[in-house]
């Protein structure tokens, strides 16, 4: 189980799958409270063009905001004797000041969702979803105005 995100394109010619994330929770996090209005509740809601443009340009202005930096991470967790979460620690790279991120595009906990961390990992994403939404909207850009765009989670 996790948080399994799509981005759907619909025109006269049918419907395709523009997008896939999994795990990307600040993503959704934006899609939650930039397209459905708070309410995460894995529905199907429509993106407008506009709203995937204004994506778009908070995902450049973090990614422009991002320096990486050596530092420990966490690989997830294992579970002691005592019933408690102990984090599997590794060596990776973390955004140095992660202000930027934090504020335009701030991670979300979720016991599906993933690493909540300003890492390699966040940043890694943030780049998969410049090419989706990049790609997404090349179609509407060149004048495919009919296209329509649905998001949906699942968790």
């Amino acid at each position: 189980m996790g948080l399994d995100m799509y981005l759907d394109r619909t025109t006269a010619g049918g419907a395709e799958e523009v997008g896939y994330w999994r795990k990307a929770n600040a993503i959704h996090k934006w899609f939650v409270d930039n397209v459905q209005n708070g309410e995460d509740d894995c529905q199907r809601y429509d993106v407008t063009p506009a709203q995937l443009t204004e994506l778009l340009v908070t995902v450049n202005t973090v990614l422009d905001s991002v320096t990486l930096i050596d530092d420990t991470v966490s690989n997830g967790y294992t579970i002691n004797s005592f019933g408690v979460r102990d984090p599997i620690l590794e060596d990776g790279k973390v955004i140095a000041d992660p202000s930027v991120a934090a504020q335009l595009l701030p991670t979300a906990d979720g016991f599906f969702f993933g690493n909540a961390d300003y890492d390699e990992r966040y940043v890694r994403i943030l780049q998969e979803t410049k090419a989706i939404l990049e790609h997404a909207l090349a179609d509407v850009e060149s004048g495919d105005s009919a296209a329509q765009f649905t998001y949906q989670a699942s968790w």
